[in-house]
């Protein structure tokens, strides 16, 4: 059966690929790309033959086209990225809703993904997390964005350019000042670089070329915390609570009864039972 394959890719070290990855390229017909160049190097270091084809943001329409009709003449196909998962904030998923709705058999190969990478050495939350991707340009849509995100309690994965990294932490300055960020660059290369710290910290540390801005970026954003809702009446028992009311307000138990029931959003006659010690 002809297979539209889904093959992870090194995120910066060449090392990390795995072996099915570079049999699977080596063996398929034809790799669909987002840039040639950059493929290339890849295939030309695990002495890959196989012809490249682009596909990218800019083409993918008209290429999808292409790709489904190599595929059901009967050509296997790898789509990768430049680096790390296709379809992870990268083209592809176009593809692979029409290979399925022509009963193309898709298959992944897994590997790398840089967003989890930095986010296992980050030391922030790992148990659940939330992958963002890029965010709008903007700062305005970016806020937004941000604004209903980081009050969310899971981790928020985000990838940024180096270009807009310092105005995206800005932004999240605006938001919470004190909430813990952890950017990472460099990922798996010589100079990989994770750092977590208050924002205002990373900022400096910006500016004064510590963290230099060179690398794709990843931006991981600790989850809020959850706020814990308390009431005045959190340490009152029902029997204490309802004699409050009777004291307080003078007046009768049946009246400050529903009164607590209200307050605890209870029926009136559990409250009324529980006073009254009825069984």
């Amino acid at each position: 059966m002809t297979t539209l394959f889904l093959v992870g890719t090194p995120i910066g070290n060449l090392a990390d690929i795995t072996y099915r990855a570079i049999d699977t390229l080596q063996q398929v017909d034809l790799i669909a790309c987002e840039d040639t160049r950059v493929t290339r190097k890849l295939c030309n270091h695990y002495d890959i033959k196989t012809p490249l084809k682009s596909y990218h943001e800019h083409n993918k329409d008209q290429q999808t086209d292409y790709m489904i009709e190599q595929l059901l003449s009967g050509i296997d196909i790898a789509l990768v990225s430049d680096a790390g998962l296709p379809l992870i904030s990268d083209p592809g998923y176009e593809l692979v809703v029409e290979a399925r709705q022509h009963d193309i058999k898709v298959e992944t190969i897994p590997g790398p993904n840089a967003g989890l990478t930095a986010l296992m050495a980050s030391g922030l939350p790992s148990y659940t997390y939330t992958f963002l991707g890029f965010l709008p340009r903007k700062d305005k849509e970016k806020q937004n964005v941000l604004s209903e995100r980081m009050f969310q309690s899971s981790t928020l994965i985000i990838y940024e350019s180096p270009h807009r990294v310092t105005d995206t932490l800005k932004v999240i300055d605006k938001i919470d000042s004190q909430r813990r960020v952890s950017l990472g660059r460099e990922l798996t290369k010589k100079f990989e670089q994770i750092v977590t710290a208050d924002v205002n910290t990373l900022l400096t540390m910006l500016q004064n070329s510590e963290i230099p801005l060179k690398g794709e970026f990843v931006i991981l954003i600790e989850g809020a915390e959850a706020e814990i809702s308390t009431t005045w009446f959190d340490d009152m028992s029902i029997e204490e609570h309802v004699d409050y009311y009777i004291k307080e307000k003078n007046i009768k138990p049946k009246a400050a009864i529903k009164m607590v029931a209200e307050d605890r959003q209870s029926r009136t006659s559990e409250i009324y039972n529980i006073y009254h010690q009825v069984d």
